[in-house]
């Protein structure tokens, strides 16, 4: 099992949080961690020294435990991505 648990995540997760911004969901942590873990299989350098085991997944929990990354929710597209989006979608239709 892993350590901290998903309750000890929530409340340092939540703990300067409004409602609002509140996380509740447990596939939000899961997602997070599973980033940051590709993140760390792709070379990034861990944030965190304070950890016992040598796997990504693990780090990345400690990482966010730690409050070293934050999780941002409902992240709104920027004018560009929407623009990208739209060229390949043509790009598809198109051929």
């Amino acid at each position: 099992m892993l350590r901290p648990s998903y309750t000890d995540l929530l409340e340092v997760l939540n703990k300067d949080a409004d409602k609002v911004d509140a996380i509740n969901s447990r596939y939000t942590i899961v997602i997070a961690a599973a980033k940051r873990a590709r993140q760390l299989i792709d070379g990034d350098e861990p944030l965190t020294m304070n950890y016992t085991v040598n796997k990504p997944v693990s780090i990345a929990v400690n990482e966010l435990y730690e409050n070293k990354i934050k999780i941002i929710q409902n992240a709104e597209k920027t004018a560009e991505e929407e623009a990208v989006v739209s060229d390949e979608e043509n790009a598809t239709i198109e051929e």
